[in-house]
């Protein structure tokens, strides 16, 4: 078995080998092949979010805002194995094709482990949420899927964006997001620790951004002395695309390029995406930096290259084109686009009966729509399942489905020359012949994505606010106006004012960006195949009213831990339609230092179906005034319960769930006196009265 250490020596060894001119053509993402001494072209950029992307034919599985909804640690690194796999395969084919082309390679620029601390950040259904536990739970998770645990890497994933990143899209070029230390350790950089230390990532992706006034892709403070000093980072290091040309284009902090490759590199930013390190030979003539550097980068990405085995043979060779969007990839792409699904309300209407329907209402403009389905950074799928196809297949022949697009996403009209809300009054005349009707608004990622993706021009794929646009707006009041039996499918990446739709309709789902086939996932839920099963990964606000200033970084009045106003429908709450009792917890043995806490918790399914559900436990710390104000999630299980069962279940904490974060960024424990509060939902007034039930309390006394 060739090691780490091995592949290290290899990489040496070569770069020995190489001329500084040939060791300065391997720190671009496309790094030409040096024919002498045996190295292959190779296209460092390649994407794998939700899914293979933008290579073609891939599962499409639910964005990653709704695989995080999930709340399953070993369902997520199953479904990062079976895209790593599709992967393998795509590259396979690819190098027998002498296809080295972009989006071909191994090195996957996922995942997304920034926090999601605004919901008006356009990219936040990229990621995993605003927690930082859950988010490094879920990307270690999803870390380890993607590189396997073998001989080789199976693929290299990647943790982006290193740091302190989350909006705005639209001056992200020249933004300087100004952190405390506190806010720094406590929030924005535990999933990345957890992902070097934990999962072993292969590779770290600076941000645009300037954080505190250094630019995140050549900060010393964040490269140099976090990244590699106090975490001991080993792999690659890549600057997000076009990024070392905003130090002196945008940031201002160097004069030329020369000076920006000297900086990106000295900070230890191996591999630019992006045309800056053409002027890293330069730069070392002008002393600027030295050839030694160039090397230590070299011999970096070498490395990488080593331990996915691209100059030898693995066992990842013979994986077969065939697995790509095979029949178990897609059960489990459904699969997942089911447990993803939040129910925020339901006052009986679901699950639909089949046999009291005889006509059902589709309506709106993410209804029919694949785009919905996609989200971004998304492969091709060879069939997509809409809304209303999903419904229309579940209906059969019995049941009439009358379908109206009742508006456009954001667009007044629908057709040239027409007057405002030209589909509304179609989709008043569908809603008045239904039993019911399902309402399918939302957004997609032409509205809320990155920069360059999006075409809402004025906020560069942000949001402005909370609220669906106009038109939606009007088309909802419309439907509301009739009375009629209506559930509200939400289909968007992100937290949206959902206050009108919970006061008028009989049920509101948040389906997210559900994946290629998420049409048939939504259909098993409407009608009872399953039980919905998803918890919010994030807080719905009431509106923007409840947030600060967007560019302010401190978490002050942020997420679910540090806000002091009541949320609409807070972080970690989701129904199921059976009820599921937790009936009794407590800590098996006693509470060591630097031991995992063992909580047992049991719990009994005394409704009606049979469903899935989330244990969440959080803790508080007590009697310390830089303690986290409110509680933070600290341990979450996901467990399959049959009608009438009931289960013991044990949840592990890990011991710095005790541990607080000073004013000057030092984690300790500091304190003797703890609540655990275990349950289906946060301990807040809000979620006890949503759901019905509250946590489990247990108080404990740690001796220091």
């Amino acid at each position: 078995m060739e090691t780490l250490d091995q592949c290290k020596i290899r990489a040496k060894k070569l770069a020995m080998e190489m001329t500084l001119e040939e060791k300065t053509t391997q720190l671009r993402y496309i790094s030409p092949a040096i024919q002498r001494l045996g190295i292959p072209a190779y296209n460092w950029w390649n994407e794998a979010l939700h899914g293979v992307a933008r290579a073609g034919v891939a599962t499409s599985f639910p964005q990653a805002i709704g695989l995080a909804s999930i709340f399953d640690e070993a369902f997520m690194e199953k479904i990062a194995d079976a895209i790593s796999t599709e992967g393998r395969a795509k590259y396979n084919e690819s190098i027998r094709k002498e296809d080295r082309d972009i989006y071909k390679g191994l090195t996957f620029w996922c995942p997304n482990i920034n926090i999601f601390r605004d919901p008006r950040w356009g990219r936040g259904h990229e990621t995993f949420g605003e927690d930082p536990f859950l988010t490094a739970r879920l990307g270690v998770s999803y870390i380890r899927g993607i590189q396997g645990d073998k001989e080789y890497l199976k693929a290299a994933a990647c943790a982006k964006h290193f740091a302190v990143h989350s909006g705005p899209e639209q001056g992200r070029h020249e933004f300087n997001s100004i952190v405390s230390k506190k806010d720094l350790y406590e929030t924005y950089l535990p999933a990345f620790e957890a992902a070097v230390k934990e999962a072993k990532v292969e590779g770290v992706m600076g941000a645009y951004n300037r954080t505190n006034g250094e630019p995140c892709c050549g900060s010393n403070t964040l490269l140099r002395e976090i990244l590699r000093g106090q975490w001991g980072f080993d792999g690659y290091i890549v600057s997000d695309c076009g990024a070392i040309a905003d130090f002196h284009e945008h940031h201002r902090v160097t004069s030329t390029a020369e000076e920006s490759a000297a900086m990106a590199l000295s900070a230890g930013c191996d591999l630019n995406c992006g045309n800056i390190y053409l002027y890293v030979w330069k730069a070392v003539q002008d002393g600027l930096i030295t050839e030694e550097q160039v090397t230590s980068a070299v011999e970096h990405l070498l490395t990488t290259r080593f331990r996915l085995g691209m100059f030898d043979q693995t066992e990842f060779d013979t994986i077969p084109y065939e697995v790509v969007e095979c029949k178990e990839h897609l059960a489990l792409s459904e699969e997942a686009a089911r447990k993803s699904m939040v129910l925020l309300k339901n006052n009986g209407i679901l699950p639909l009966k089949k046999e009291e329907l005889k006509t059902i209402g589709v309506i709106g403009p993410n209804a029919n729509s694949r785009d919905a389905l996609k989200a971004n950074y998304f492969g091709t799928s060879s069939r997509y399942i809409t809304a209303l196809e999903g419904i229309q297949d579940e209906a059969g022949e019995n049941i009439r489905v009358l379908y109206s697009e009742g508006s456009q996403l954001i667009r007044s009209t629908a057709e040239g020359g027409a007057l405002p809300n030209d589909r509304l009054k179609e989709a008043l005349s569908v809603a008045e012949r239904s039993d019911v009707v399902i309402l399918c608004m939302g957004l997609d990622a032409s509205l809320e994505g990155e920069e360059g993706d999006a075409s809402n021009e004025y906020c560069a794929g942000d949001r402005m606010s909370l609220s669906l646009p106009k038109a939606q707006l009007d088309l909802i009041e419309a439907i509301a106006g009739l009375h009629k039996p209506t559930i509200l499918c939400n289909m968007v990446g992100s937290a949206t004012d959902l206050r009108f739709a919970h006061e008028h309709f009989d049920a509101v789902l948040q389906v997210w960006y559900p994946g290629a086939r998420g049409g048939k996932a939504l259909a098993d839920l409407l009608f009872g195949h399953c039980s919905p099963s998803g918890k919010l990964p994030v807080t719905f606000y009431h509106s923007v009213d409840d947030l600060p200033d967007f560019t302010d970084y401190a978490m002050k009045d942020r997420t679910y831990r540090y806000m002091t106003k009541e949320a609409f429908y807070p972080f970690g709450f989701g129904l199921t339609y059976s009820q599921v009792m937790c009936k009794e917890a407590k800590i098996l043995g006693t509470i060591e230092p630097d031991q995992e806490i063992e909580l047992q918790v049991k719990v009994e399914n005394i409704g009606d179906f049979d469903t899935e559900e989330v244990i969440e436990v959080y803790i508080k710390v007590e009697e310390l005034a830089y303690a986290v104000p409110n509680y933070s999630l600290c341990g979450f299980k996901r467990v399959s319960l049959k009608k009438g069962e009931e289960k013991e279940v044990i949840i592990r904490i890990p011991y710095s769930s005790l541990e607080v974060v000073d004013e000057n960024g030092e984690r300790r424990v500091d304190s003797g006196k703890f609540t655990l509060y275990s349950g289906l939902c946060q301990p807040d007034s809000r979620s006890v009265s949503l759901y019905g039930q509250k946590p489990l309390e247990l108080n404990m006394t740690v001796s220091l």
